[in-house]
C-alpha cells in the first residue's frame, strides 16, 4: 500500500505563458465564439421562422447548429476565463462535467453528419420518394439516437476515466478537459481506458465513415445520370463542401483519439483539438448554408422583415 495525496482539482494550462500572447488569444477565441454562437443560432432561427425550410433537411442541420453551439460554449467560455485569469483551476466535478460534454458532443456530432449524408442521398438519389423515405417516422429516431448514442458514449468514458486515481501531477497541458491528457496524469494503469477509448472511438468512427462515403457514393452514381450540365455542377459543388468539412472533423478525431498515450505531442494535440471543438463549430453553418438558394433567400426575407421592424 502507497501512501498518495488524491488529486481534487486540476489546473488548466493552455498555450503559452506569455501575458501579451494569451491576451491575442483571448481576443481571437472571443470572436471565433461570437461567430460561432450567432451562426449557428441564426440558423436554428431561420429554420424555425420560414416554412419554407421545415423538412427533415434543416431540421438535421438544425439539431447540428444546436449541437455546435452548446459544443462551443462547453470549451471556449472557460478557455477565455483561462487566458486572462492567474487561478486556472478547476474542481474534480467541474472537470468531469466539461469532460463529459464534450465527448457527448462530439460524439453526437458524428451520428448527425452520417444521418445527414444518409438524407442527402435520400434526396438526390431519389427525389419523388423523399417524403416517404425520410417521413417523422424516420428522421426523429435518426436525431434521437444521435442523440442518445453521444450520452451513452459519454457516460462511458466519463465513469472509466475519473474512476482512475489521480494523485501526481494535476496540471493539464491542454486547452479542455478532454479523456486522452487526463489518462496521462492519472497514477493508476489505463491500459483499459485506453483500449475502451480505442475500441468505442474507432467503432464509431468506421461506422459513421462508412456511412457517408456509402451514401456520397450513390449521391455521384446520382450526379453523373443527370442531364443537365448546371445542375450536375450546383450538386457537386454543395456536396464538396460538405464532404470537406466531415473530412476535417473525421479526420481531427481519428488523430486525436486512435492513438496510445505514449504518443502524445501536446502543442501539435493542442492544436489538432482546436479544430474539432472551436474551428469545426464555427465552419458548420457556412459549409451547410452558404451554398443553399433557400436559406440565403430566408435569410434575405427575414433582414427585410428586420428593416420594416426597425422603421
Amino acid at each position: 500500500m502507497k501512501n498518495v495525496t488524491e488529486v481534487n482539482s486540476f489546473v488548466l494550462q493552455g498555450f503559452i505563458d506569455n501575458k501579451e500572447v494569451q491576451i491575442i488569444l483571448f481576443v481571437l477565441f472571443l470572436a471565433v465564439y461570437i461567430f460561432t454562437v450567432t451562426g449557428n443560432l441564426g440558423l436554428i432561427v431561420l429554420v424555425i421562422m420560414n416554412s419554407r425550410l421545415h423538412n427533415p433537411m434543416y431540421y438535421f442541420l438544425s439539431v447540428l447548429s444546436s449541437v455546435d453551439a452548446s459544443y462551443s460554449t462547453d470549451v471556449i467560455p472557460n478557455m477565455l476565463v483561462n487566458f486572462i485569469s492567474k487561478r486556472k483551476m478547476i474542481s474534480f466535478y467541474g472537470c468531469s462535467t466539461q469532460s463529459f460534454l464534450a465527448v457527448a458532443f462530439g460524439t453526437t456530432e458524428s451520428f448527425l453528419l452520417a444521418a445527414m449524408a444518409y438524407n442527402r442521398y435520400v434526396a438526390i438519389y431519389n427525389p419523388l420518394l423523399y417524403s416517404v423515405s425520410m417521413s417523422p417516422r424516420v428522421y426523429v429516431p435518426l436525431i434521437m439516437a444521435s442523440c442518445v448514442g453521444g450520452i451513452l458514449h459519454a457516460i462511458l468514458h466519463t465513469m472509466a476515466t475519473f474512476s482512475l486515481s489521480f494523485c501526481g501531477s494535476k496540471v493539464i497541458r491542454h486547452i479542455f478537459r478532454d479523456i486522452p491528457p487526463l489518462l496521462a496524469i492519472s497514477c493508476s494503469d489505463t491500459h483499459i481506458n485506453e483500449l475502451l477509448l480505442f475500441l468505442f472511438v474507432s467503432s464509431i468512427e468506421i461506422v459513421t465513415i462508412l456511412i457517408v462515403l456509402i451514401s456520397y457514393g450513390f449521391i455521384l452514381l446520382a450526379i453523373l445520370k443527370m442531364h443537365s450540365a448546371e445542375g450536375r455542377r450546383k450538386v457537386f459543388s454543395t456536396c464538396g463542401s460538405h464532404l470537406t468539412g466531415v473530412s476535417i472533423y473525421h479526420g481531427t478525431i481519428l488523430f486525436m483519439y486512435m492513438r496510445p498515450s505514449s504518443s502524445y505531442a501536446l502543442e501539435h494535440d493542442m492544436i489538432v483539438s482546436v479544430f474539432y471543438s472551436t474551428v469545426i463549430p464555427m465552419l458548420n453553418p457556412i459549409i451547410y448554408s452558404l451554398r443553399n438558394k433557400d436559406v440565403i433567400e430566408a435569410m434575405k426575407r427575414l433582414l427585410k422583415k428586420v428593416g420594416v421592424w426597425i422603421k
